[in-house]
This record gives C-alpha cells, sequence and structure tokens, in this order.
C-alpha cells in the first residue's frame, strides 16, 4: 500500500533539540577529556567501575561545568565531591574558585583525604589528595560559617535523600553568600523514558542497592517541583533546562508515535524530557523554612507551609 504523500507525519520528539549545545571548554576535544576521566584512579583503586561511570554520563559532567560562568572566582563548595570527576574539571577550567569538599560513606562527621591518579587534561600526570568532610546532609550542620561560599555544587544528590530535603536546602543555602551561585543538578521524573514506562505500564522506580539506602534514588522530581523547591528556598533559577546525556533510550521508546502524539498535545511539553535538570540558581531572598506541603506531609500544621 503506498503512502499518502499529501498526509503529513509529525516528527518524532527528541529532547536532544530542545537543549542547548555541549559546552565543551576552549581549545579541548571531547575524546581528550573523556580519555583524561576515563584514567582516573582513587587510592591506587583499579579504575573498573570508574571508566563506566565516566564513559555514560561524560555529558552530565561537562553540562554541570558549564553551569559556572568561566570568570567564576572565589570558594566553592562541592556536595558529593566523590569520584571527583567534577571536580578535576572545575579544577581545571574554573581555577579560581578554591573548592572544598563533601562526602558521606556513613559513620561520624569527620575529615578525610582520598589521593586521586589521573594524567592531566593537557598529558601531565597528577596526583591529588583531595581532602573533604564526611557529613550527612540531611541531618549535620556544615562545618562552615554562614555566608562562606560563592558557588555551591550540589549534583546528583538531591535524589537520594530519604527525609529531609529541605534542612539540605536551607543547610547549603546558610553557608552559601547573598547572592552566590547554587549549582543543582539531578534526574528529571518526567524524563521521556518516565513517561513511556507509566504508558506501557512499566515501574518507574530505582531498583535497591547493595550500597543502602543512600546508593539509590529515593525521591526524583519534576522540573516544576525542582523551581518550586528553588523557589521555597529563595532561589531564582538563571539557568534551567532538562537534557539528555546517555545515548541508551530504547528505539521502541523514541520511535513510538503514539506516545509522541500524546506529548505534543501539552503545549512546551517537549523542553522537560530530557534525562537531567541542569541549574544555576542565585540566592536571592530569604528562605520560606516551613515545609512544602507538596514535598511533605504528617508534620504539624505550624510546621507546613
Amino acid at each position: 500500500m503506498r503512502s499518502n504523500p499529501s498526509v503529513s507525519v509529525a516528527p518524532l520528539i527528541d529532547p536532544r533539540h530542545f537543549q542547548p549545545p555541549l559546552p565543551l571548554p576552549a581549545g579541548y576535544s571531547r575524546e581528550s577529556l573523556l580519555s583524561a576521566l576515563e584514567s582516573v584512579s582513587i587510592d591506587g583503586s583499579s579504575k573498573g567501575e570508574l571508566v563506566g561511570y565516566a564513559q555514560a554520563d561524560f555529558e552530565r559532567f561537562i553540562h554541570t561545568l558549564g553551569l559556572v560562568p568561566e570568570h567564576a572566582a572565589g570558594r566553592s563548595l562541592e556536595i558529593g565531591a566523590n569520584p571527583y570527576f567534577t571536580t578535576l574539571l572545575y579544577r581545571k577550567f574554573r581555577p579560581s574558585l578554591n573548592m572544598d569538599l563533601i562526602n558521606y560513606f556513613g559513620g561520624p562527621e569527620h575529615q578525610a583525604i582520598q589521593r586521586v591518579s589521573f594524567p592531566g587534561f593537557d598529558g601531565v600526570p597528577e596526583e591529588i589528595d583531595m581532602v573533604w568532610h564526611n557529613a550527612n546532609l540531611e541531618f549535620a550542620t556544615l562545618p562552615f560559617e554562614t555566608d562562606t561560599f560563592d558557588v555551591v555544587l550540589f549534583c546528583e544528590v538531591l535524589e537520594h535523600l530519604t527525609l529531609d530535603p529541605l534542612h539540605a536546602m536551607l543547610e547549603l543555602k546558610r553557608v552559601l553568600k547573598p547572592g552566590g551561585r547554587l549549582v543543582l543538578t539531578t534526574p528529571n521524573a518526567a524524563r521521556l523514558e518516565n513517561v513511556a514506562a507509566f504508558i506501557e505500564g512499566r515501574n518507574v522506580y530505582d531498583q535497591y542497592s547493595k550500597y543502602g539506602v543512600y546508593g539509590r534514588h529515593n525521591r526524583e522530581y519534576t522540573r516544576h517541583e525542582l523551581n518550586q523547591l528553588l523557589m521555597h528556598c529563595g532561589f531564582e533559577a538563571e539557568t534551567f533546562y532538562t537534557a539528555n546525556v546517555h545515548h541508551d533510550i530504547p528505539p521502541h521508546v523514541t520511535h513510538n508515535r503514539a506516545i509522541n502524539s500524546m506529548i505534543g498535545a501539552i503545549t512546551n511539553r517537549e523542553y522537560d524530557l530530557g534525562q537531567y535538570m541542569f541549574t544555576s540558581s542565585i540566592n536571592k531572598r530569604d528562605a520560606e523554612t516551613r515545609r512544602p506541603s507538596w514535598l511533605f506531609r504528617s508534620y504539624p500544621a505550624e510546621e507546613m507551609a
């Protein structure tokens, strides 16, 4: 049966058509940067799992780098720094930022050091002692004075929190200077793969992890929810977009015209379908310290907003 050339077929939705280009640093290729990150070793350990992580999430690291202007200077704090891919990129390409690091591997708060070895982005091998604080951001008071940092990196951590993301956000706000920049990245709960999964009757929740409760995604957010959370805490988004960073979306998702038709029926929905959300927000206003009712329940009424 011949197709009717007069019948137009809507193009398939590709989230990559609605995201900014990959902000590679000038003079560096994708291949050279990825090769350096693939060779990272921590405390002399085997690279195994790190190689796969570097390959799978390379574009996410580069998008995260692009959220802070090249001329940024001062003091910065990175939450969840290990395995230090983002740390290494910022040390090289945002050299005027002095970085403090937070990780959480269980146990009491303490300071520790991990040695990172890698061939360098310019072919000069480096051995770097990464000094970091062990602290659970859901409960801890960070070991820094109020209004300490010019930039805070809170990347791929929010989705792992189990009980009190508001405490985490307010604590980051406390140590960030007024007018300072919060870079927050997190998976997009409403990404195209998840939309397709729900329509097809599949579950989108993360699997249980051998690394314990913080080894899985406990609560992912939509773009609207993340914007609400930022505004609740007194931040104003300067940059906010979703982007695909992986190339493993099954063809039955990207080529399903029924799914595409449903999404296309909602105005501007195509801008919200990327796998990750990338935000760069300015610390503008006082935070609402009560708990937002769309995110919390069962607390006393006076604690809810």
